[in-house]
């Protein structure tokens, strides 16, 4: 392990402690939600590309969502599912490392987006009812849509450099389960405050948006996702010192990781009494060609 070198090749990740068995029950308990969540998205993305009442914006907007949400947790849990399964600590490299960090981010830069454009949405929806079909126009969706993920992959762009340019003399050991930016920055000799404040500033400047939450009330199960979603990032990252406890950062991360997208497909599609009576007739088709 790296012990007085000015720069670090590859991390080793300590994931989670415990005892083989406690670890083989996590990894259990994670692979559920994990299918779970990718299952439930895919339902949604589904449902939403063949039911024809569901082609409105909010369900556009959907779809996207459950897309990015299923890249998010692949680009992370996979590997911590590995973890859990090897004797000892994982081994990653750094370009491994610097990639699944700026996917990371990228990923729900632009997930953040797409919840202030379904908050925008429902804002236009019943401020000005009239006009919504003028102003949320297909056109305009899918401009959104492009926005939200060019953006989001543009504006992580230099967070990450800068990351991956900080000298890494303490040591290349990660007290986490995936490439966390608070823990990198911790393990490097770079304290400087200029870089600590632009990395802060880069953290709080997507979930900014959430002046839009008023204006989701009116959608139930919006509204749970976009509370619960803020509410992680600012308990992740909106805080000066990137250097808090591990054991916080890994518990909150596994809310964003596994617990969240685990709910969210539910939330959406138990409080939506819309999509639930599509999905059902979705179902029923598909029963019926298969019967036939």
């Amino acid at each position: 392990m790296l012990k007085n070198y000015s720069s670090a090749t590859e991390f080793y990740f300590l994931g989670f402690p415990g005892s083989k068995e406690l670890r083989n029950i996590l990894f259990a308990t994670f692979f559920f939600f994990y299918s779970m969540s990718l299952m439930g998205n895919m339902v949604i993305i589904f449902v939403v590309c063949v039911g024809k009442r569901l082609q409105s914006p909010m369900y556009f907007f959907l779809g996207h969502l459950s897309v990015l949400e299923m890249l998010t947790t692949t680009v992370t849990v996979p590997l911590m599912l590995w973890g859990l399964l090897l004797p000892g600590m994982l081994v990653v490299s750094l370009t491994a490392c610097c990639t699944q960090l700026y996917l990371y981010l990228s990923l729900g830069t632009s997930e953040f987006l797409l919840f202030t454009a379904m908050a925008v949405d429902r804002y236009v929806a019943v401020c000005n009812p009239l006009r919504y079909n003028i102003i949320m126009n297909s056109h305009t969706c899918l401009w959104v849509v492009i926005v939200s993920w060019v953006f989001g992959f543009l504006f992580e762009i230099w967070p990450v450099y800068a990351t991956f340019h900080l000298h890494f003399c303490k040591s290349n050991v990660l007290d986490h389960f995936y490439c966390d930016g608070g823990q990198l920055f911790k393990l490097s000799c770079d304290k400087g405050r200029f870089t600590e404040l632009m990395l802060f500033l880069m953290s709080i400047f997507i979930p900014s948006g959430s002046h839009h939450w008023k204006t989701v009330s009116t959608c139930a199960s919006h509204f749970t996702c976009v509370v619960i979603g803020y509410s992680r990032s600012l308990f992740l990252y909106v805080k000066l010192n990137q250097t808090q406890a591990a054991e916080y950062n890994r518990v909150a991360s596994l809310m964003v990781l596994v617990v969240n997208p685990f709910l969210n497909p539910f939330i959406f599609t138990l409080w939506n009494g819309k999509f639930t009576e599509v999905f059902r007739d979705v179902m029923r088709s598909c029963y019926q060609l298969l019967k036939d």
